[in-house]
């Protein structure tokens, strides 16, 4: 049992606003992150490493479980890494379109035009994958459990996404099923598990997107 006392210190960094700053921050950032869409067709046209690695530090300020931070955030870069990425998540993809999806799922597919053929993991020029650690493992080699690991990597990277449009990158959201073959790719442990495969870069100059509309507020919420 932990017995040391908790450290406490001042919330310096806080910053009150008066109501009206308030509401047209809050209508800012909707503005802007409502332009936010997925996109399947990219350009290879390079970005400074930096957009990558502030995104990834400002998904590390996620609350999360006990702050045990169970998360791993692996970039790809190399054209040789990617192919690989891409020629083993096709294969499980073209498993599930095929044989394992249900009629149902791949009825709700149908509108955003998705198939078995990725080639936007070759194509654009950074992929991120990130992993949930179900236990990390002490200086000493002890494991140690984290605690809502789903969530608090959900929570990082709708963060990452965010830093990322933010900073005029589109993202696309990819999630082969199984994902095991990211661990052995990338030479990551047993005790992390991939949450999700990140494609980030510029949209292609011809690129389209579904005609999709999102839920009015009184469909997402209620008021109690």
């Amino acid at each position: 049992m932990n017995s040391s006392k908790p450290e406490f210190v001042p919330y310096e960094n806080y910053r009150r606003f008066n109501h009206g700053e308030m509401v047209a921050r809050s209508r800012a950032f909707y503005e802007m992150i409502r332009k936010r869409r997925t996109v399947r067709e990219f350009s290879p046209e390079p970005f400074p490493d930096e957009i990558i690695e502030n995104a990834i530090l400002a998904a590390g300020t996620a609350p999360n479980g006990a702050n045990l931070q169970p998360w791993h955030f692996a970039i790809v870069r190399d054209p040789a890494i990617k192919q690989k990425i891409r020629v083993a998540a096709e294969a499980e993809e073209q498993e599930f379109y095929q044989t394992r999806a249900p009629q149902e799922w791949l009825d709700a597919l149908a509108p955003l035009g998705t198939d078995e053929h990725k080639p936007f993991l070759e194509i654009a020029p950074a992929l991120i994958v990130v992993f949930g650690k179900a236990y990390s493992v002490s200086p000493a080699g002890k494991n140690v459990k984290n605690y809502y690991v789903s969530e608090s990597v959900g929570i990082a990277t709708g963060l990452l996404i965010a830093s990322l449009h933010s900073a005029g990158l589109a993202t696309l959201t990819h999630t082969p099923s199984p994902m095991a073959f990211l661990n052995e790719i990338l030479g990551r442990p047993k005790n992390e598990r991939p949450f999700l495969l990140l494609v980030v870069g510029y949209p292609a100059a011809d690129v389209t997107i579904p005609n999709i509309s999102k839920k009015t507020l009184s469909e997402i919420s209620s008021i109690h």
